[in-house]
């Protein structure tokens, strides 16, 4: 199992200067992977963690990240599909992937807040098929060199989009989701599955097992589709939690993820109210965080 870690994304530590610090210390560190969330907006009767009230553009945030870093992988956990058209997302990604030098993962969800529906005009109308058409259309971009998709969703008329991505055929795609037909999906038609902040780990080895199932009625290889899990860690936190308590608690809850079949956790601090709280001290938030990224280190 690989590790690696949430960027400064969210709240007071989410500077240009600790973005690129801890993007420096963590590939320095080991560490396999950096992260990064999307939060549209915030409705003002929304009553949500405070992680979600000031929130970098995630696209924007690793293309800084890329440019003072050479190795550490740019993952992305989610971008809410409906929001973005396929093409501006294809365009986005491959853009992406050839300023890194071929180092982006690309996690998609589906979206939940009615309020960034609205905002967005997107629909919440027959998600899943569009899911599919979706994940077609980024991949007819990234890998053919006349594009062309004439579905219920989207359509394309026979089209080129250069650059071309490095990563051949095109950026692994990660699909989030939490109910059983969404995590047969992910094993289905996308490279993995990405769980969300508020999945349930303690019922991980259901979640990897409907992964799995359906990556084998795809006819794919299931031991190789990607399982990536959120860990929101709390330091000192109570111990009967997953990935909290003292670091010690923490590596062995990690090392039982990877037991579940886990094959990347990422620890991402912007849950930590010190830390990704809108009112955090930038100093010492990130102070903070490069102590717990420094302990845990892989």
């Amino acid at each position: 199992m690989r590790i690696g870690l949430g960027a400064p994304i969210s709240g007071g530590w989410a500077t240009p200067e600790n973005l690129v610090r801890v993007a420096g210390e963590a590939e320095e560190l080991g560490y396999a992977s950096l992260w990064t969330l999307q939060r549209l907006l915030v409705a003002v009767d929304q009553d949500l963690h405070p992680v979600y009230s000031s929130v970098l553009d995630p696209v924007a945030a690793l293309a800084f990240a890329a440019a003072r870093t050479s190795r550490i992988r740019l993952g992305i956990g989610v971008i809410n599909l409906p929001f973005v058209p396929p093409a501006y997302l294809a365009k986005q990604a491959a853009s992406l992937d050839v300023l890194s030098g071929g180092r982006l993962d690309l996690g998609l969800g589906v979206g939940w807040s009615p309020a960034e529906f609205a905002a967005s005009g997107a629909s919440t109308a027959r998600r899943g098929p569009r899911t599919v058409e979706y994940v077609d259309v980024l991949r007819t971009f990234w890998a053919d060199d006349v594009s062309e998709f004439d579905g219920e969703f989207y359509t394309v008329p026979p089209s080129r989009m250069l650059p071309k991505p490095v990563q051949r055929p095109g950026p692994p795609v990660l699909l989030g989701g939490g109910v059983p037909a969404a995590l047969r999906r992910a094993g289905r038609i996308a490279d993995g599955w990405i769980s969300s902040s508020g999945a349930d780990l303690t019922r991980l080895a259901d979640d990897v097992a409907l992964v799995r199932a359906g990556a084998e009625e795809a006819g794919k290889d299931a031991s190789a589709v990607r399982v990536v899990v959120r860990g929101v860690v709390r330091v000192d936190g109570p111990a009967d939690r997953l990935l909290s308590g003292s670091y010690d608690k923490i590596r062995e809850d990690g090392a039982w993820l990877a037991e579940q079949g886990v094959t990347e956790l990422f620890y991402d601090l912007n849950y930590d109210r010190a830390i990704g709280s809108p009112g955090a001290d930038p100093v010492a938030g990130v102070e903070r965080a490069v102590e717990i990224l420094r302990a845990l280190r892989p």
